[in-house]
């Protein structure tokens, strides 16, 4: 599924750098560890073998890698920040996946039961931002994503306004950023805009990722739904 008017797209490498931040966090490969050599990673990754290692420079930039020569990269230690896919928990069946997201549409709503979900008060108002997108891995079409916030954030505001990371533009425009989420996870039959785009039969029934985000001033400010096909795709979370 392809929109003309796109969000801002991360660089490649930027893409590399996140996912294998996300994966050290979450303790795939652990302080010491040896990452596989260059080529079997880049060729794992799908990038020329130059993108990954500028991914490489940046990751040991920032402390998390350190680069013996003629013996290969090692986990220098575990992450101490957030990546901005930190809680990305989305992956291909067999493993990763660099995430990307195309955006459909972006409207005004007032979705009642969001604004519960936001704990936005009776006497408030409840106008929010809804955001309709496409998730990828690896460029393979995985899941829809349904994201709401308070209308408040900004006065107007468009797809090409938008970071594919949505993370990323709270954090760089709303002077907030996520530290925690909780998510639910069911399953149900989605609405049709969501069989559509993953073309699925309208019937058929679809596991369904709940979360509600809070910023780092304890406060929800995102909640979404994200359908996602379990036969590309799992939900997976890891701790250490």
């Amino acid at each position: 599924m392809k929109n003309k008017n796109t969000t801002k797209q991360l660089p490649i490498y930027i893409q590399v750098s996140e996912l294998l931040h996300r994966e050290i966090a979450a303790g795939h490969w652990l302080p010491g560890d040896k990452l596989p050599i260059e080529a079997e990673l880049a060729t794992k990754l799908g990038v020329a073998i130059g993108t990954l290692r500028k991914s490489l420079a940046k990751l040991e930039e920032d402390g998390l890698l350190e680069r013996r020569q003629g013996s290969g990269n090692y986990v220098k230690r575990a992450p101490d920040g957030q990546a901005i896919y930190q809680f990305f928990h989305l992956e291909l069946l067999d493993g990763g996946g660099i995430p990307t997201a195309n955006t459909l549409c972006v409207k005004a709503d007032d979705n009642d039961y969001v604004a519960k979900q936001l704990l936005i008060a009776p006497d408030e108002e409840n106008k929010l931002w809804c955001i309709k997108r496409v998730r990828y891995l690896n460029r393979q079409l995985v899941a829809m994503e349904q994201i709401w916030f308070r209308h408040s954030h900004a006065k107007s505001l468009k797809i090409s306004d938008l970071h594919e990371s949505l993370y990323l533009h709270y954090r760089e425009n709303f002077s907030f950023w996520i530290s925690r989420v909780e998510d639910e996870i069911d399953c149900i039959c989605p609405p049709d805009w969501v069989t559509q785009g993953l073309g699925l039969d309208a019937k058929i029934v679809l596991p369904r990722v709940q979360r509600r985000s809070w910023s780092n001033e304890g406060k929800i400010e995102e909640f979404s739904l994200t359908w996602y096909h379990p036969e590309r795709a799992r939900y997976i979370a890891r701790w250490r």
